[in-house]
């Protein structure tokens, strides 16, 4: 049995799929979350801690402390030809399962995978000792139908049934995610190693589905609508500490339209949609209670570090309509989208979403609990402002697992560790030293240094300069009246890029279009 207290701990990683930075009770949301509110309560919360903007890469970068091109990464998993552009974690990196586990961790890890699979980068092939995982997401019940219903499920590398009696179907993912994660820590106590899990989440992403009991919750919460929502949000942000009331909201974008000017029916229809969205969240938040009561019961709570955090902003694919397909939208048959109306509301108060370097794309809460370790502190002083990156966590369970980070693995020369350990931020002892942080995703790009970001749409868009303290919702665009610090922040994005795969870019695929009776090329862009 491991002791409460020992001295390294426990570590879980919990990532949800494509959650906005306001999707919790605690950064904001009118979703109630009472369980990750109180993680919060009895631990830290931080309000500027980023992720890479889109899932892949942020996956790469969180299991390895690089910047995701390093690991191979820089886009989603196909092979691309380029060194950063692999689809798959690469030889020249480590996961923090096989870091942790060559320190005498049991290394666990449930639900969604996606950094290479289908080019043979497994959890039991990256160091993880027990492992229930989709290759990549998009399944959340075992019934599922529709483009994600092949999808297949894999125990301790090998295939099995989504009907297995074992999993009790039929299931919904974050029950089953949680509940197999559960008896992966009875084994690591059984063995009296502590343990490391990593847990997927692949909830609130698309499709998006929920029970129907736990829908029905929301149903009409969301006739509100999309502007006033996003208010309230606002001032429980500001009234919180989470952000300064001199950052202006960002305005609804002009594509939006205004809830007042829907039709009744429009309105029904986004506020279901939201409604099994909401429900999803709901669905998380109560694993998370399981997860608590379970390391309570089993005398493990005291010494775990949990981690919670999003791997991108509110999704805004499917654009201002979304999808909203199927007899009963919400269940397992069924195909739905939230869209850019409600991503906006998601992200609050930020600006753009998934894939992008503004700040919707890459905020994302991010929770600490250590009772043992990380004291609450009174009020708005338990938020840490300081700015951290997915490229800490390989350095803080480094640090706080007594493990070394290798130079060589498996005969290969490993990429040094890009981040630093989060413990003193934590602790509140010792030092956080300042360093830049740098972005890069299908040509967006973004460099921040101190309080000062600069960042652009797509390869060929204006590097726009902001000034975060005083404008985090970046409404503000500095960049024509400095124009020597846009030159010498973008040099420096270049000079990084150019040293951690960024550059070269693959060549833009191109598909032929028949113009007057001759297939000729056309770039995708």
């Amino acid at each position: 049995m491991i002791a409460e207290g020992s001295e390294r701990p426990n570590i879980i990683v919990i990532m949800v799929d494509d959650m906005g930075f306001s999707d919790i009770g605690c950064y904001g949301s009118e979703i109630p979350t009472p369980n990750l509110d109180a993680l919060a309560t009895n631990g830290v919360r931080f309000s500027q801690f980023y992720n890479t903007g889109r899932c892949c890469p942020t996956r790469a970068s969180l299991l390895t402390g690089l910047y995701s091109h390093q690991a191979g990464i820089g886009w989603m998993t196909a092979d691309q030809g380029l060194d950063g552009y692999r689809g798959r974690l690469n030889d020249h990196c480590v996961t923090i399962a096989e870091v942790l586990g060559s320190a005498g961790y049991f290394t666990a890890m449930t639900g969604k995978w996606h950094v290479g699979f289908e080019q043979g980068i497994t959890p039991w092939g990256r160091g993880f000792d027990r492992s229930l995982n989709l290759p990549a997401g998009g399944l959340h019940f075992s019934n599922q139908t529709g483009s994600k219903g092949g999808t297949k499920l894999f125990l301790n590398g090998q295939q099995v049934s989504r009907d297995d009696p074992m999993f009790d179907p039929p299931w919904y993912g974050s029950d089953l995610w949680t509940e197999q994660g559960i008896r992966y820590i009875d084994e690591a106590i059984a063995e009296e190693k502590p343990f490391f899990w990593y847990l997927a989440h692949v909830a609130p992403h698309f499709p998006c589905m929920a029970p129907e009991e736990t829908i029905a919750k929301y149903r009409g919460q969301y006739m509100k609508g999309w502007d006033l929502l996003r208010e309230e949000r606002y001032r429980r942000q500001i009234e919180s500490g989470l952000i300064d009331a001199h950052w202006n909201l960002e305005p609804r974008p002009e594509a939006i339209p205004a809830w007042n000017s829907l039709s009744l029916d429009e309105q029904q229809r986004y506020d279901d949609m939201m409604a099994i969205y909401a429900a999803m969240i709901d669905e998380v938040d109560k694993n998370i209670g399981k997860l608590v009561t379970a390391l309570r019961q089993r005398g493990q709570l005291d010494n775990t570090l949990i981690l919670f955090l999003s791997d991108n902003g509110g999704n805004a694919e499917a654009g201002v309509k979304g999808k909203y397909n199927g007899t009963n939208p919400g269940d397992p048959d069924s195909d739905v989208f939230i869209g850019q109306c409600w991503a906006h509301l998601n992200n609050t108060p930020f600006r753009k979403y998934k894939h992008y370097n503004h700040e919707g794309g890459i905020a994302t809460p991010l929770i600490a609990h250590w009772p043992a370790t990380v004291k609450p502190r009174p009020g708005k002083a338990d938020w840490i402002d300081t700015p951290t990156h997915l490229i800490d966590i390989m350095a803080t369970c480094v640090d706080l697992g007594s493990a070394s980070y290798p130079e060589t693995f498996d005969g290969n020369a490993i990429t040094p560790a890009q981040g630093q350990s989060l413990k003193p931020l934590l602790t509140g002892e010792g030092t956080f030293a300042d360093r830049p942080l740098f972005w890069e995703h299908e040509g967006n790009a973004a460099v921040r240094v101190g309080d000062t970001k600069l960042v652009r749409l797509g390869n060929k868009g204006p590097w726009e300069l902001f000034q975060l303290k005083a404008d985090r919702t970046e409404q503000n665009d500095l960049a024509a009246k400095n124009p020597n610090q846009v030159a010498e922040l973008s040099n420096q994005w270049r000079k990084w890029a150019r040293s951690a795969n960024v550059l070269p870019k693959p060549e833009p695929k191109q598909k032929k279009k028949k113009v007057k009776g001759q297939n000729q090329p056309v770039s995708k862009g």
